[in-house]
């Protein structure tokens, strides 16, 4: 909306006329006075302001709409028939007009003017939202993130507390177990004492009952497993210092505490040379035990056990991973040539509990895996096996070196 301002009715409905021409619409004041009281009701977008009027002239007019921040960026041209010299001119410029245009008007340079200070106001409105809305939202995005690093703190706090409550809760669960593994398997002790005592001295003649004995004495032994079973699994929730350990060096142990049973199966056991790695050296005597054990005790009937344990250097962490030199990963492969299994099975395998075969043809408490995998995550490291029945099962671990 445009608002012409003069105290000359003809030069009012003149001026209208030419906008309205040209689809602009336009209000009128007949004074000063007027024009101010009209600008306080209504927004416009340009003033058309005759500088000779009765009263409050055009300059004073001006002046004080510079003096509010809500009229101070109205654009304003100066007409006027009369005050044609220099000096009015300057006035007209420093008072706040945009422009200073002396009767008669010229209507196409006129409307030519109108149009550039109507789009000059406009823009400058779009840019003042447009700067409002920058503002709100830098203050939106200010008091979020302070409410975000609030949050962020309590939440972090929450965490400290409750992982500062669990490791409590492992350390004394952990004594606990060890105190429960030392009064279980103390009656267990017994148990095993005094059947043989019985055995040996009461029932020399007694097939059946030496039979019941064999079987109390092997579920007692079975129970005695079990127990140290869950305390191994149960130890490794404790954090323990990472050493760099050599391979070779632990699969050596692992070989010595089992050479009774690879003797025994008439075992062949075949070993690549192996890369050293940061590890906790206990854990992994036991992960590579666990994985040895299982394929001397899962072997074929009359058949010797033949097991191969190769390495290599890779480039990531991931069980298809190329070799490479200055890899920082390395896959060890554990395989077989037992009695496999189904790889529709492959993740129950290394859960705690769970056995795919008959517990009463091998012997186990479904642990040894699970306690496996469970030092192979604690190691940064990942975990597979590939499998089919009577064609033996190989195990693939990644660690990282």
């Amino acid at each position: 909306m445009i608002l012409i301002v003069d105290d000359i009715r003809a030069n009012i409905i003149a001026l209208k006329k030419v906008l309205e021409l040209h689809r602009l619409e336009a209000d009128i004041a007949e004074s000063g006075e007027e024009a101010l009281k009209k600008i306080l009701k209504k927004d416009y977008s340009l003033i058309i302001m005759d500088v000779q009027m009765p009263g409050m002239d055009g300059f004073e007019v001006v002046e004080i709409l510079a003096g509010s921040n809500r009229t101070k960026d109205i654009p304003v041209i100066f007409l006027s028939a009369v005050n044609k010299e220099k000096r009015f001119i300057s006035k007209g410029y420093e008072t706040g007009g945009v422009d200073y245009i002396t009767k008669p008007v010229d209507p196409d340079l006129l409307i030519l003017k109108v149009k550039s200070f109507l789009k000059l106001y406009e823009q400058k409105q779009e840019l003042k939202n447009i700067r409002d809305l920058l503002s709100k939202e830098i203050e939106i995005r200010k008091e979020a993130q302070e409410n975000l690093e609030i949050k962020v703190i309590e939440r972090t706090q929450e965490l400290l507390d409750k992982n500062e409550k669990l490791e409590f809760s492992n350390h004394e669960l952990q004594q606990f177990a060890w105190v429960v593994s030392h009064d279980l398997k103390e009656p267990l002790r017994k148990i095993e004492t005094f059947i043989k005592i019985i055995d040996e001295r009461f029932l020399p003649d007694n097939e059946t009952a030496k039979d019941y004995i064999r079987r109390t004495i092997k579920s007692a032994e079975r129970m005695s497993n079990l127990i140290t079973d869950l305390i191994d699994y149960s130890r490794l929730s404790s954090e323990v210092v990472a050493k760099k350990c050599d391979l070779n060096v632990i699969m050596n142990e692992v070989l010595a505490d089992l050479d009774y049973i690879i003797e025994a199966k008439q075992a062949i056991i075949k070993i690549d040379d192996l890369p050293e790695v940061t590890c906790v050296s206990s854990q992994l005597r036991q992960l590579f035990q666990n994985l040895i054990s299982n394929s001397l005790k899962f072997s074929k009937e009359n058949v010797a056990p033949v097991i191969e344990i190769s390495a290599e250097i890779i480039a990531e962490k991931s069980f298809n991973s190329e070799p490479s030199s200055t890899g920082k990963y390395c896959r060890i492969t554990v395989t077989d040539n037992g009695i496999g299994f189904k790889e529709i099975y492959l993740d129950k395998i290394f859960k705690i509990f769970q056995s795919l075969n008959d517990r009463n043809a091998y012997e186990g408490t479904g642990i040894g895996l699970a306690i496996a995998n469970k030092i192979v995550e604690k190691h940064n490291g990942i975990i597979t096996a590939k499998s089919s029945p009577d064609n033996g099962a190989s195990f693939i671990i990644v660690l990282p070196l």
